[in-house]
């Protein structure tokens, strides 16, 4: 009789010990991806909440089994919410790693140069990874960039970092600006900004383009920007069509073929290169410019100068089948 109760002691020692190996294994061991998935924490998630969310995505094998293993092994560190990445055979140890102190996939929204307060609305409304409502951020408030949020973070936290940039940016420019500049007041300097933003794509040419618009602005001579005309018409999105003669006449806060000085605000949401030039302008003689018809643009001093490259400009479109 105590020749079998030893044996049965032993047996059930050793039956204890290989339950505890398997368990200690099991923290370690490679787990049962085959291919590298993406996981969604949500917020508030709890160890169990993960666990199961884990066990969904085929990540681990048991949810129960990986929180007993981890309230022994795992530490003290507490789950983050957000979206991860994890590589095929991830163990048990390492998920818990990457879920405590990993870094979350980060997802990019990007503001192009001169994209108007309507369209970076819609961007972000239009975007299914972050949460929330947010009312049309003011023209001129977003710094062009492009920028990282978390899945599911609030559309709100994403817009009020654009509009802090745009802070940051001004601070830092403000100061620097020019005795040349022609503007007197932050919203100008955003304002004009724009509106140079608007008329040329080329960085090379923003400085000679706000040069331009403050030798008119200082003679009294109206900017007529074609940008300005369409602003208030379809809020500074593509119109589409070609502007018609009405609307060149139109009076409004916006349409400086009608008006002189500058438009009520800014027409759209200009870059930090963009506001540069207008606070430090290219001493120019300079008063017209008509595009070149190789993505730039021709200056001219006079009228009669100006006349001249628009017809070249015409003849160009023409021969393009434009006009």
């Amino acid at each position: 009789m105590r020749r079998l109760a030893r044996w049965a002691i032993l047996a059930a020692a050793l039956l204890l010990a290989i339950i505890a190996g398997n368990f200690i294994y099991g923290w370690t061991a490679p787990g049962p991806l085959e291919r590298e998935v993406t996981v969604v924490i949500k917020p508030g998630s709890s160890i169990t909440l993960a666990a199961q969310q884990l066990e969904k995505d085929g990540v681990i094998k048991s949810a129960d089994a990986f929180v007993n293993r981890a309230r022994i092994f795992g530490g003290t560190g507490t789950i983050k919410a957000g979206e991860f990445i994890i590589q095929p055979q991830a163990s048990n140890a390492e998920i818990l790693s990457i879920l405590t102190g990993g870094k979350t996939v980060q997802r990019m929204v990007t503001i192009p140069e001169g994209m108007p307060s309507i369209m970076v609305y819609e961007r972000l409304m239009a975007n299914d990874r972050l949460s929330g409502t947010i009312a049309m951020p003011a023209e001129g408030s977003v710094l062009p960039d492009s920028y990282a949020f978390g899945i599911n973070e609030p559309r709100a936290a994403v817009l009020k970092r654009m509009q802090d940039a745009m802070t940051k940016t001004m601070d830092e420019l403000w100061p620097e600006r020019s005795p040349n500049t022609v503007v007197k007041t932050r919203l100008e300097a955003l304002t004009l900004a724009s509106i140079v933003e608007k008329e040329t794509a080329l960085k090379s040419e923003l400085r000679i383009v706000a040069g331009v618009y403050s030798n008119r602005l200082r003679k009294g001579m109206r900017l007529q920007a074609d940008p300005t005309i369409i602003y208030p018409i379809t809020q500074g999105k593509p119109l589409g069509r070609r502007i018609r003669k009405s609307e060149i006449s139109d009076v409004n806060d916006y349409n400086t073929y009608a008006m002189t000085g500058l438009t009520k605000g800014p027409i759209a949401n200009p870059s930090r290169a963009a506001i540069a030039a207008v606070l430090n302008p290219q001493a120019t003689s300079a008063l017209f410019f008509v595009a070149d018809g190789k993505g730039g643009h021709v200056f001219a001093d006079t009228l009669q100068q100006h006349n001249a490259n628009v017809k070249k400009w015409y003849a160009i479109r023409r021969e393009r089948g434009e006009m």
